[in-house]
């Protein structure tokens, strides 16, 4: 939990930070937090380094600055990992970029979700089916789609952190409790 309060106070300052600047600023912030934190993934021995307390502060500033020279990314998100590698908060980057973006998906108006179907949509009924929830919503929707066979029909649908069960296989469980208590 300390982590998640670490990550949003950090990601407020610098998103405020951006914020000052204007959104194009916000954006190349977003988009070199997303860079980093996604070479972050793909090598987790870093992350393991940046919480080892074997190393000192100056190692792993000089790691995330030969990192941060490769990805090339702005002065000003650079000198925000730098104050990072200081502050012993480098481990929290990835939860730093994931809250940035929630940040920058409000100021932007856009919510995200994930649109789940027993089969492949065809591309014709994947635009159909987000601009009607577009219309709903009345905001921006930037939706995920993907097929879980599991679900035998119909739709799950998660934005935020709502999730609505409209699956063959959520309807056959509600018969199914309502057949045991003799509904």
């Amino acid at each position: 939990m300390t982590g998640n309060i670490v990550a949003r106070r950090y990601a407020r300052a610098l998103f405020a930070l951006g914020k000052k600047s204007g959104l194009s600023d916000l954006e190349t912030f977003g988009n070199d937090l997303a860079a980093l934190a996604g070479t972050l993934e793909t090598a987790p021995e870093l992350v393991r380094m940046f919480r080892n307390p074997v190393f000192t502060p100056d190692e792993k500033r000089n790691v995330i600055a030969k990192l941060l020279d490769k990805l090339k990314v702005c002065p000003t998100v650079r000198n925000f990992c730098l104050l990072l590698a200081d502050r012993e908060r480098l481990a929290f980057i990835q939860d730093i970029q994931a809250y940035y973006g929630i940040l920058l998906d409000a100021e932007k108006g856009v919510i995200r979700g994930e649109l789940v179907t027993a089969i492949e949509l065809a591309n014709a009924k994947r635009d159909k089916v987000k601009a009607q929830l577009e219309a709903q919503a009345g905001r921006k929707l930037e939706l995920g789609f993907s097929v879980d066979k599991n679900i035998l029909g119909g739709v799950v649908l998660k934005v935020g952190d709502r999730i609505l069960d409209a699956s063959l296989r959520a309807q056959l469980g509600i018969l199914k409790d309502n057949i045991k208590r003799g509904e």
